[in-house]
């Protein structure tokens, strides 16, 4: 009697979401919470630096663009060593990195090159944490829900983070100076490490690359209890195996070059507008509280849109179009906040830009699905690589502009630009062969059933 065969891909896309689900959405969150609350400092930082150290409006853009060179190096790196020595190790090995830098920041950066350098270090290790989230938390999320539960798992935190930053910044520089923003976020993340070492396991999908059946069967166990007695007794089938160069393969390259054009332009615009916000409202009139609210309000409206985006996706499932209605709506906010003045207007139109731009989480999520288990890792890793292009060229134009033009008509028009092109460039995008579209999904698991009788 032959036993029953089960394929990990299959049994993930069937397991409800359950309370382990949760348990790893929470953790996952922890770890994208101190992400976003670390890239979004700089903004806050610029106030009190541009003028004891004597910086035009392009070199301040730099403090925030410095971290993000170092947030590119580390998420090009990360993909084919998570792909190698798996998911678990190297996004602990990016919390390291990130929070010793985080502490150096608040320990010696005391001048513009001290700051940007350790900024890019800092980014070294942050480029690990938001990519492999996302390629991890799509790893366990079951097939009906996928696009809302990546996005409650790894934008919730990101985006709490991000206003976490906002809070901070308005709470603690005035009284204590721009570097407790990093104690603050160097002394949590150092709290973090040894809850990650002890809650988080390694990715089913990578133990099945690697035929860990053990290991498979005790996690499989965990997220599907009443089929624990079925999962021992069965024979796992294996992920086929697949080159890293196959992102550029005739399979996926269409995919592959629109989703790297859509990431580089819905990075430049999100921080271009983040990383400049503070700093216009403040010339704008604004209070300084008001002002750094506005930061934080950009990131809440993120996360909500993002999640709403995703939810809608799932129910239609018409991903790309989705993104790319979003992104337009997000170029039209952005139009009405250059136009606006007042108080009430300015929050309307900062909570749409960041509601519709927020779209870039279902980015990530349609990143990671299309494409197989074997190089999904070094697949995020290089659409967040290429996004984090425009995420570096966004504060530094912006300042630029503002240096060129006066006044922020020039920089909200490019960001205007950016964000039309990146929703033409998604909905150029397709599924590719061999990806993990829900048509796909189902034709290769009838495929394989039929292989087994």
């Amino acid at each position: 009697m032959h036993s029953e065969s089960f394929h990990v891909q299959e049994e993930l896309a069937r397991c409800p979401v359950g309370r382990f689900h949760w348990q790893l959405g929470i953790t996952i969150g922890a770890l994208t919470l101190f992400d976003g609350y670390d890239v979004f400092n700089p903004a806050y930082v610029i106030h009190y630096v541009m003028q004891p150290w004597h910086l035009r409006p392009a070199q301040a853009g730099l403090l925030v663009s410095s971290g993000l060179v170092g947030f590119l190096l580390g998420s090009a790196a990360h993909g084919p060593v998570a792909d190698k020595v798996g998911r678990r190790v190297t996004l602990l090995s990016g919390l390291w990195i990130a929070s010793i830098f985080t502490l150096a920041t608040a320990l010696f950066a005391n001048s513009f090159a001290s700051f940007c350098t350790l900024r890019l270090l800092t980014g070294l290790g942050l480029g690990v944490l938001l990519p492999l989230a996302t390629t991890y938390i799509n790893e366990f999320a079951p097939q009906r829900s996928a696009n809302a539960y990546a996005v409650w798992a790894v934008a919730f935190g990101w985006a709490l983070g991000g206003s976490l930053a906002g809070v901070a910044g308005v709470l603690l520089t005035p009284r204590y100076g721009w570097q407790s923003l990093y104690w603050l976020g160097g002394c949590l993340s150092v709290l973090l490490i040894p809850i990650v070492h002890f809650t988080l396991p390694e990715s089913v999908r990578y133990l099945a690359m690697k035929a860990r059946v053990p290991q498979i069967v005790e996690i499989m166990t965990r997220l599907s209890p009443e089929n624990a007695n079925r999962y021992r007794e069965a024979t796992l089938v294996a992920e086929p195996a697949t080159a890293a160069t196959a992102l550029l393969s005739p399979s996926y390259r269409r995919t592959t070059l629109c989703i790297w054009a859509a990431a580089f332009f819905c990075l430049f615009c999100i921080f271009g507008l983040s990383g400049w916000l503070p700093t216009i409202m403040l010339q704008r009139g604004q209070s300084f509280a008001a002002s750094f609210g506005f930061g934080a309000l950009l990131q809440i409206a993120t996360f909500v849109g993002g999640l709403v985006c995703g939810y809608l996706s799932d129910w239609h499932g018409t991903r790309r179009i989705m993104i790319g209605l979003w992104w337009i709506l997000g170029a039209a906010s952005v139009l009405a906040l250059s136009l606006s003045h007042g108080r009430a207007a300015t929050f309307a139109c900062v909570w749409a830009a960041g509601f519709f731009f927020g779209a870039q989480f279902v980015l990530n999520n349609f990143t990671a699905a299309a494409y197989e288990t074997r190089i999904r890792a070094t697949a995020v890793g290089m659409e967040l690589s290429v996004g984090r292009v425009g995420a570096i060229l966004g504060p530094w134009v912006a300042g630029y502009l503002q240096e060129a033009s006066p006044g922020p008509t020039a920089m909200f028009t490019a960001i205007e630009i950016a964000g039309l092109i990146a929703a033409l460039a998604i909905v150029l995008a397709r599924e590719p062969v061999g990806g993990q579209s829900r048509q796909s999904s189902e034709t290769d698991a009838a495929e394989r059933r039929r292989s087994l009788t």
